[in-house]
């Protein structure tokens, strides 16, 4: 979802990203995923933002979120959790290390409803395939085509084992396919020229010319539209449908500033907040009218059809799916 389209260019690292609070003001620590913290990701006009009316410093630490939080349990410095999805929250809920966000979610601009007193959606998208029309000139009009195509067609995807996109794809080929999942795989792997660990290299590797599709988001073309006047790259629309993902924020029950860690959820759903998604994180906003959206992101084409697990279903389906996945890849 994604200012991820520029996350290529930054090198992953457990990095705060923040200079010292002075003394007298209150820190508020967000764990968040690498791109979020960039120049070019959400974070600084998150930060921006909060500060002008908390009375705070807002300080990102970036990495891999939710392994970095079980590890540090309730010892955590984090105050809050800025990147989860849905395919990762049972685990999350599992640990009891989160407090309800007590915030109103009957109102969302999401295609699916919402009701998870814990883990709040500030964004939302759904996966794709991307492809540059001045290079693939017939692209899958389906899934089923794009399984049929000839192996020559070159896609890059991501691990399922490392990347939310990648596990993502899992559920949206076991949502399409079911028991048949393993012959889908069966036929998409020859296509596959590599997989990466990943969503930022594999984009990087697409816009290169490298490969012919990439797995990303139907958001993806909206960043070249908008930032490079670039009409060429789409997203594939297949009538099978495609799969829903949001991004999510929880606060730590363990944080030592409850009052500052709840007006931060509470500013996520706020037209201020919302209204930086579209064009900072390049997804669209969980709470925001249609219409409020930047006309680049209302004319991208999109799926008539969502599909969707809720986290006991992701969670159970995860490791059968990826013993698909690998069996497909180690032959």
């Amino acid at each position: 979802m994604k200012s991820r389209l520029i996350a290529a260019m930054i090198v992953p690292s457990l990095l705060a990203v923040a200079p010292a609070a002075a003394q007298d003001r209150p820190v508020l620590t967000v764990y968040a995923g690498d791109y979020v913290a960039s120049e070019w990701g959400p974070g600084p006009q998150i930060k921006a933002g909060f500060e002008a009316f908390c009375d705070c410093e807002l300080r990102f630490v970036t990495g891999d979120i939710l392994p970095r939080i079980l590890m540090e349990g309730e010892g955590t410095q984090a105050d809050i959790v800025f990147g989860l999805n849905t395919d990762v929250t049972a685990r999350a809920r599992s640990s009891g290390l989160f407090a309800p966000h007590g915030q109103d979610t009957s109102d969302m601009s999401l295609p699916v409803e919402w009701t998870d007193p814990i883990f709040l959606p500030y964004n939302w998208g759904e996966t794709a395939f991307i492809y540059d029309e001045t290079r693939l000139e017939n692209p899958p009009a389906s899934f089923a085509e794009l399984l049929e195509a000839p192996d020559d067609l070159k896609i890059v995807i991501q691990d399922p084992r490392a990347s939310i996109s990648g596990l993502a794809l899992l559920l949206w080929v076991k949502g399409i396919y079911g028991e048949d999942a393993p012959d889908a795989w069966a036929k998409l792997a020859p296509k596959v020229l590599t997989v990466t660990r990943g969503w930022s290299e594999s984009y990087g590797m697409f816009t290169e010319g490298e490969a012919d599709m990439v797995l990303s988001y139907t958001t993806s073309p909206a960043y070249h539209i908008a930032a490079e006047e670039d009409l060429t790259k789409k997203a594939a629309i297949f009538p099978e449908g495609h799969y829903f993902m949001t991004e999510l924020a929880a606060q730590l029950a363990s944080t030592d500033q409850p009052e500052l860690a709840q007006q931060f959820m509470d500013w996520i759903l706020t037209p201020e907040f919302q209204a930086t998604i579209p064009l900072a994180n390049w997804s669209l906003p969980a709470k925001l009218p249609q219409d409020d959206w930047p006309e680049v992101m209302r004319d991208l084409p999109r799926p008539e059809k969502t599909l969707f697990y809720d986290e006991a279903e992701a969670e159970a389906l995860r490791q059968p799916a990826l013993d698909e996945w690998l069996r497909a890849f180690s032959r």
